[in-house]
Formats: structure tokens, C-alpha cells, sequence
């Protein structure tokens, strides 16, 4: 990876993350069972943030936030930046916490500027590595950068190779799993405020069904290079 990694110390990240979540909750003095409920999430996945036992996922902390009226780019080390260009080398790498072997390694490739609405990183997933199941407001597009990696939507797996992609409903249930013993790429876009970049209420809750456009590197057609001829020039 030709990236800066600002990771910081991982286990720690993850204790402060969990503990800084049940403070706030009990500011507000909601209990799991409502936390759980309101952000979609199981008690046990609440509780396992909590305690530094789980790192949730970018997607997931937005949401949990959004119930205890927090600000998910508190816990990251990304930084905005109006500029549209990115270079390879010059990236810095953030996460969630938890070994560095076993969780989730982002670089941010979106830039922030007043009505922008994609969001998108390179998402450097761990072998083994399994989200938690989850639906919110917008739509996203996975394409695999190098590896595979199975992804589950409404209940259905789907497994997608280096060159695959696939964009969807994000009020879908879905869920990754990178099921290979090696680091999976991916190459992620959604709509939803994964850096914080304009923090307001919690959205209400998506229901309905939607298309899933899954798109083979193999099938997609391959258009022509040659220049394009401009008008008044000789054939």
C-alpha cells in the first residue's frame, strides 16, 4: 500500500470509540434496547461496540451516531479536502480501531465541497473479515480493485472477482464478507455521510425493493480507443 497510515494505536482506538458511544448514550440516557432498535442493530452488536469487541463498520458508526446525536467524523483521521485530485502516495490511510491483521483499512478518495454528494474510498479488507448486516437511505457501488469478496444482499450471496462491481439500493440489506485468505481491494461509493462533511438529523427509515446491478469484468464490452474525429476533418 503507497499510502500514509495514520491508523494510530489500534486497540486503544477501539476502547476510546466504544467507551466515548456509552458515555454519549447514557448522557442522553437511552438504554442499548433503544439504541439498538432505532439504528437497526441487534442488542448484542450495540454492546459489543461498547466494549471494544466489535469495530463497527464506516456505514454503521454513521448510523449509531446519528442516533446519539454525534458527529462519526469525531473518530476519524481523515481530513477534508477540496481538492479533486488524489495521488496514491500522498493518501493517508484511516480505520476503526482493532488489529491492524483484522479490520478494515480505508483511504479517502472524495473531496468535500458545498453539495457534493458521493462519497468514496479504497477499502482494504482483511481476510476473514465479515460486516454486520445492514440498510440505510441512498445507494452505493462496489467494484473490486484486486481480490474477491462476497457480497450479501437481502439474503442472497453473490461472490464478485477483481474487475466486478456492483451498485444497489443501500435501503437493501446487505453485508461483506472476504471470504480468501488475502486482502481484498475494493473501490466503494455511496451517498451516505460516511466522513461527516454535512452532519444533520437521522434520516428516516428506507423501505421498498430495488434493483441490483451486478456487472462482470468479463461480460462488460470493451469500447473503441481510437480519437474521436472532429467535425470538418477529412475521413
Amino acid at each position: 500500500m503507497s499510502v500514509k497510515d495514520q491508523t494510530g494505536d489500534a486497540d486503544d482506538s477501539v476502547g476510546s470509540l466504544g467507551q466515548k458511544l456509552r458515555r454519549r448514550r447514557k448522557e442522553l440516557g437511552l438504554t442499548l434496547s433503544e439504541v439498538a432498535a432505532r439504528s437497526g442493530f441487534s442488542n448484542g452488536f450495540i454492546s459489543q461496540i461498547e466494549r471494544g469487541l466489535t469495530i463497527p463498520s464506516l456505514t454503521s458508526l454513521i448510523s449509531v451516531c446519528a442516533i446519539l446525536e454525534m458527529k462519526a467524523s469525531d473518530f476519524l483521521s481523515s481530513q477534508a479536502t477540496p481538492e479533486p485530485f488524489t495521488r496514491h502516495n500522498d493518501r493517508i490511510t484511516f480505520g476503526l480501531g482493532g488489529q491492524q491483521k483484522t479490520s478494515v483499512v480505508y483511504e479517502r478518495l472524495s473531496a468535500a465541497f458545498p453539495g457534493n454528494v458521493l462519497r468514496s474510498v479504497i477499502m482494504h479488507e482483511p481476510p476473514g473479515y465479515q460486516s454486520e448486516r445492514f440498510s440505510h437511505d441512498g445507494e452505493e457501488i462496489f467494484y473490486i480493485v484486486s481480490g474477491s469478496l462476497t457480497l450479501e444482499i437481502d439474503g442472497v450471496s453473490t461472490v464478485l472477482n477483481q474487475g466486478d462491481s456492483a451498485h444497489f439500493p443501500s435501503s437493501r440489506v446487505h453485508a461483506t464478507w472476504n471470504h480468501t485468505d488475502q486482502t481484498t481491494v475494493v473501490l466503494h461509493t455511496c451517498t451516505i455521510d460516511v466522513f461527516g462533511d454535512a452532519y444533520s438529523a437521522p434520516p428516516s427509515s428506507a423501505n421498498g425493493e430495488g434493483a441490483i446491478a451486478i456487472n462482470r469484468a468479463v461480460k462488460r464490452k470493451r469500447y473503441s480507443t481510437k480519437p474521436i474525429k472532429k467535425e470538418g476533418t477529412a475521413s
